[in-house]
């Protein structure tokens, strides 16, 4: 199975996340979910939701060899993110979100 690279859109999924972000990866091992939010990040411009997104895409490269799929959905400020399963990573990559942007919230993982 071959992932997508991590690429962040403004473009709405015509698809549910559920059908798009994958739950394993290559060598059939489940994968660990994480979402983040960024509160009122739509109502931004649309030079600081391009910052916001090279920020993000910046720190989600810092850890391109375990996260395995991302998608920023605008509409709900919420940043969807699955990755390997290795201990303490999504708290890493939520906390190296929230150094270069403070607004960042995690909110769940899985």
């Amino acid at each position: 199975m071959k992932f997508p690279r991590i690429a962040l859109s403004l473009l709405d999924a015509s698809e549910p996340l559920r059908k798009r972000a994958p739950t394993v990866d290559e060598n059939g091992n489940a994968l660990s979910d994480f979402m983040v939010i960024f509160p009122g990040l739509r109502n931004r411009s649309q030079l600081q939701i391009q910052q916001t997104m090279q920020e993000i895409q910046k720190v989600l490269g810092q850890y391109s060899q375990s996260v395995v799929f991302a998608e920023l959905n605008l509409r709900l400020n919420l940043l969807w993110v699955s990755t390997r399963r290795v201990d303490g990573l999504r708290f890493e990559i939520a906390g190296s979100l929230r150094e270069r942007i403070p607004s960042a919230k995690l909110v769940s993982h899985v």
